[in-house]
């Protein structure tokens, strides 16, 4: 597999290592992301029996899914092209007694290292801050095994999603920092799953995030004109020579995807 050379904004980097000391703070800057976790563990462990399962977590940050997946015994490796919430992770590791790897390399780098070696992969809340995510996502694929699972998470494009993810979240809850994201960055299921798609990768589920403004909650749902989760699965050799057939079974229906 044909993996592009790495893709990323400076401007990206700088905005999140700002906020590196404050990673851990559950009121602080990251509470979305202390919010959110809990679910992000849950639907991972929909798909994955985590005890001895070597993930790579893309984008990890300052490390909160990182860890959660680690404490449930998962072997972790984390990577982030920032290196001031690396430092913060690998501290809250070491305070935390959690035995997780982190790296300061790009998923493309890895990838060329060490194709095909994972047995999951998760990359939360990046794909919408990389200039070309499809590339990336080719850099997930090449990094996870035959059959492995890859499990992401971004921001779906449309005017519900423009008025809740930046006006409702940056300007009016201010629950983000404003400038956060950018519109035109974000992804419709659509397109994820063409570029999955194009790299062998199986779209398996789409489920939604919803939250509570009043209650500031987050939940699993069926709605995925927001925030959304997506679980692929990289198909098997024989499965690309029979076309996406399994052996000995028929085709699994399409998967439904908003636009």
């Amino acid at each position: 597999m044909n993996v592009s050379a790495p893709n990323v904004d400076p401007k990206e980097i700088a905005k999140f290592s700002a906020l590196a000391q404050s990673w851990w703070d559950p009121n602080g800057p990251s509470k979305p992301l202390h919010d959110l976790n809990p679910l992000r563990l849950q639907y991972v462990e929909r798909a994955l029996a985590l005890p001895g399962t070597r993930i790579l977590d893309v984008g990890c940050g300052g490390g909160i899914l990182s860890e959660s997946m680690a404490r449930r015994g998962a072997r972790v490796l984390g990577i982030d092209l920032s290196p001031a919430v690396l430092e913060v992770a690998e501290l809250h590791a070491l305070e935390s007694g959690i035995a997780v790897e982190y790296r300061a390399i790009a998923a493309e780098e890895l990838a060329r290292e060490h194709p095909g070696a994972y047995d999951a992969v998760t990359c939360m809340e990046l794909l919408e801050h990389v200039p070309d995510p499809a590339a990336t996502l080719a850099a997930l694929a090449a990094l996870v095994k035959p059959e492995g699972e890859v499990i992401v998470s971004t921001v779906n494009r449309n005017p519900r999603a423009f008025a809740v993810a930046i006006l409702g979240a940056e300007y009016l809850a201010r629950v983000l920092p404003r400038g956060t994201h950018t519109y035109l960055k974000f992804i419709r299921p659509s397109e994820l799953a063409r570029w999955g798609r194009a790299v062998d990768l199986k779209l398996e589920d789409l489920t939604g995030i919803a939250y509570n403004p009043l209650t500031r909650a987050f939940r699993l749902s069926t709605d995925t004109a927001v925030n959304y989760l997506a679980r692929f699965r990289r198909t098997a050799p024989d499965e690309i020579l029979m076309g996406g057939v399994p052996a000995g079974g028929a085709a699994p229906g399409a998967a439904a995807m908003g636009a």
